[in-house]
């Protein structure tokens, strides 16, 4: 988060990828990374990032994937931001950030279906952060995983971490395709104003949670526990310990 924060904040005049450079190699990291940084360095004459959220994307005894969700502020916009997925490798004291890659949600659509027209105004219950906003408006989310949305805000009010760019391609440490790219699946991780990570957070709301995403839908809903269930339907394992994942096959 410490790289992130020091390459997507600048004081006025401190644009651009060479002072962006310097920032990192004096936060103790590679300046090289600063290349990778991607939609975090505008040409916004400064700018400050605040780190709504980071989750695993993806954990081995030798190497991870953390999402960092951030919001970007620069002068006259408060909506800017990304997710990178920060690739690290295992080292003492701390690990190494070995790469970059920055959500590319791509352009909005022309036109949006009615059940990404409702996630986007929603905005009581369905709490979007800026790459995961821009997936909904690029027209590139299926309507199953934003009618599920849609469901489970009827009952919850959800905070999103990851919808479709900013995950890894693969699902981590494997060659299977992960769902989160192609569209059909989101991440959430805060339910009714709990964090799922947070050990005060009721066991019973994160299980009644994952059980009604499996019921709006879900063939693979992954969290901190095991529920029982059909064949795959819910799983759990060390990425999963600090948000839901709710994923879809069509």
């Amino acid at each position: 988060m410490r790289l992130i924060e020091a390459l997507g904040t600048w004081p006025l005049g401190g644009q651009g990828v060479d002072a962006a450079r310097k920032r990192a190699a004096a936060a103790g990291y590679d300046p090289a990374l600063a290349d990778q940084a991607g939609g975090l360095l505008t040409g916004a004459p400064q700018a400050a990032v605040q780190v709504l959220e980071a989750q695993y994307g993806g954990i081995l005894s030798d190497s991870a994937s953390v999402l960092v969700v951030c919001r970007q502020y620069t002068p006259g916009n408060d909506t800017g931001g990304t997710t990178v997925d920060v690739r690290l490798s295992a080292a003492k004291p701390v690990w190494n950030v070995t790469a970059l890659h920055p959500a590319v949600p791509g352009p909005p659509a022309s036109s949006l279906s009615g059940a990404a027209r409702a996630v986007l105004a929603d905005v009581e219950a369905i709490t979007l952060p800026p790459a995961a906003h821009a997936d909904v408006l690029s027209g590139n989310v299926h309507d199953s995983a934003l009618n599920a949305m849609l469901t489970l805000a009827r009952s919850h009010r959800i905070m999103l971490s990851v919808v479709r760019s900013g995950h890894p391609i693969y699902v981590f440490g494997t060659n299977r395709p992960s769902d989160h790219p192609m569209g059909r699946a989101f991440d959430v991780w805060t339910i009714d104003g709990h964090a799922v990570i947070d050990p005060a957070t009721p066991r019973s709301l994160v299980e009644s949670f994952m059980r009604a995403a499996a019921a709006a839908g879900s063939y693979n809903v992954g969290g901190p526990y095991l529920l029982p269930g059909a064949g795959n339907q819910f799983f759990s394992d060390d990425t999963h310990h600090d948000h839901v994942h709710v994923g879809f096959d069509f």
